[in-house]
C-alpha cells in the first residue's frame, strides 16, 4: 500500500510532495517517542509490580498509532 502512495505521489506538485513526506515522517517520529516513553512506564510497572499501572499502560499502547 505505501508503494501505491509514493507512485501517486509522483503526479503531486513536488513542494506539496515534500511537505506531506515530512509530515508523514514527523507523525512516525511522534508515535515512535510515545511507544518508547510508555514501553519504559511499563518496564518500569513490571519492576516495581504495580499491575494497575500496567495494565493501564497497555491499553495506552494499544492506543497509539
Amino acid at each position: 500500500m505505501e508503494n501505491n502512495t509514493l507512485n501517486g505521489m509522483d503526479r503531486v506538485d513536488p513542494n506539496l510532495r515534500d511537505e506531506m513526506l515530512a509530515e508523514l515522517f514527523l507523525d512516525q517520529m511522534v508515535s515512535d517517542f510515545k511507544r518508547s516513553k510508555i514501553l519504559e512506564r511499563i518496564d518500569h510497572s513490571l519492576m516495581s509490580k504495580n499491575k494497575e499501572a500496567f495494565l493501564r499502560l497497555t491499553e495506552e499502547l494499544k492506543s497509539v498509532s
